[in-house]
């Protein structure tokens, strides 16, 4: 096969007439040979009769946006335009969401595609979808449906190229997702279709129609169990599987007990067949991939926060007004609105308010299902720290914490499992307790539940994962809800210490 001139393709084959029947305009040459334009319908039809011709997009689309794509990223784009419905199984933190956006961009100027449907979770549609966007397909429009039901209705309908809207939106404007003419859905994080019985599975199956685009991308397919992927399955590949769960159930499990189940031997190979047509990326196999990747993610404060925090930076402008502010005070009423967007406000009686963290919470429990080894999550204030242990020990999550109340040797216990052990899986730490000196490379990702105020802190705790010892690439997930933690992790990226800019990061949050 050779590519002539990034125009046609050239091929020998042993049945020229098979080709020059299916496909118009291709031509018949000496020596069994056939040219063939090289264009998408083209690529298709040739795949069609089980040549593996390459995608034009690898040479004839511009790459828009601010950045280079890695080779894995094309790759990844390529194989897309090619599969109408399929899976995306690259790691968390290799870039499959430029690669998504691109691949549908090459489609729209192909005329393949009309309108892109992203389903996301909540946490990720701003901070990783729409930034992405304005990143990478800048030319595109693009909006958010979230909000109330009519506010969704009126982004639905106002014709944007991309709409991203979160997994439990889409059941509420189904009627108006099925009439707005979109023919490509991508939906990230797509673990949270595994159940083929929810509502929310029902709802996209009719929502897809034979012709549609549907590609459904996660780092982890069957994290939990091969049942996992069933749900999956069935909406790209429904003959891959039985028309039954329990039939399914049957194949990848043995029955142990009344209510016990153990995955088989020959599962994976199993699932394996099932989730096609698949690619995947590890981070190993992204050689030009950095070596620490930064992502952010927006948790959205519950109405509750966002009432007591705004109540509080009011009452902060108007101490403001007509007094000069010191750097001390700046902190500690920083320090309170950090504590807000985190989940537990201390009042000035020594008591605790707590506030709902179930969205701040998910997008935690989606980051420690995707990742590919332990995880580490660094919290900055103590009754927050107890919260969350609760909620991960409720979800059956093996974790452990490190504060300043826990003793030296158990410290070295809790490290040693850690990073021997197949438990904890999560470690929880207060910043300060452990950003120094301690080597954590069983894990390959960090979450910031909220951000520390020290770059050094910053800096030291992100490389607990990243040192001698560490053999997968590493992902720093910042989760933001509020202005102040936004602002404060923006200016730890960019290198700033915070205590020395206290003063003005006051005054630029109070405005």
């Amino acid at each position: 096969m050779e590519i002539l001139r990034d125009k046609a393709i050239m091929l020998r084959v042993r049945n020229p007439k098979q080709i020059t029947t299916a496909i118009p305009n291709s031509k018949e040459l000496p020596m069994n040979k056939v040219v063939v334009k090289w264009g998408l319908d083209e690529v298709l039809s040739l795949r069609s009769l089980n040549i593996n011709a390459p995608s034009p997009i690898t040479k004839r689309y511009s790459w828009p946006g601010q950045y280079t794509p890695f080779d894995h990223q094309k790759d990844t784009a390529s194989f897309m335009t090619l599969n109408k419905k399929s899976f995306c199984f690259n790691e968390q933190g290799t870039g499959k969401t430029a690669s998504a956006i691109w691949a549908a961009d090459y489609l729209m100027t192909q005329g393949k595609v009309k309108r892109v449907l992203v389903v996301c979770p909540l946490s990720i549609m701003d901070s990783a979808w729409r930034s992405d966007l304005f990143s990478f397909a800048m030319h595109r429009t693009v909006d958010v449906a979230h909000g109330s039901k009519q506010k969704r209705k009126k982004i639905i309908n106002s014709g944007a190229e991309f709409v991203i809207i979160n997994y439990d939106g889409v059941e509420v404007v189904k009627d108006e997702i099925a009439a707005g003419g979109f023919d490509l859905f991508i939906v990230d994080e797509a673990t949270h279709y595994k159940n083929a019985q929810t509502k929310r599975w029902k709802t996209l199956n009719k929502l897809i129609k034979e012709d549609d685009w549907l590609w459904m991308m996660t780092g982890t397919p069957a994290a939990q169990s091969p049942v996992d992927a069933y749900g999956l399955a069935k909406l790209v590949n429904p003959l891959a599987v039985p028309r039954f769960f329990g039939a399914w159930r049957d194949m990848v499990m043995w029955k142990v007990t009344q209510f016990s189940y153990k995955p088989k031997e020959t599962a994976k190979d199993t699932v394996f067949h099932a989730l096609q047509p698949a690619i995947r990326f590890t981070k190993e196999e992204c050689l030009d991939l950095p070596d620490m990747v930064y992502t952010k993610r927006f948790v959205e404060m519950t109405p509750q926060q966002k009432k007591y925090y705004e109540t509080l930076r009011k009452q902060m402008l108007m101490q403001v007004a007509g007094e000069s502010v010191t750097s001390a005070n700046a902190a500690i009423n920083m320090n309170k609105l950090l504590q807000i967007s985190a989940g537990a406000v201390y009042t000035d009686e020594g008591d605790s308010i707590e506030f709902d963290i179930r969205s701040r919470y998910q997008a935690l429990k989606e980051t420690i299902d995707e990742s590919s080894k332990k995880v580490i999550v660094f919290v900055p204030f103590r009754h927050t720290i107890d919260m969350l242990i609760q909620k991960l020990k409720a979800d059956g999550i093996t974790s452990e914490v490190i504060r300043g109340d826990v003793s030296a040797a158990k410290r070295t216990d809790i490290f040693d499992r850690f990073q021997l052990k197949p438990d904890p899986k999560v470690l929880v730490i207060q910043p300060q307790s452990a950003a120094h000196g301690v080597t954590l490379t069983a894990a390959n990702t960090i979450v910031w539940w909220g951000p520390t105020s020290s770059l050094e802190t910053y800096l030291q705790a992100n490389a607990r994962i990243h040192r001698a010892g560490q053999d997968h690439k590493c992902t720093v997930i910042q989760l933001a809800g509020s202005a102040a933690e936004k602002r404060i992790y923006r200016m730890l990226d960019e290198r700033i210490n915070v205590h020395t800019a206290m003063i003005d990061l006051y005054k630029e949050i109070l405005d």
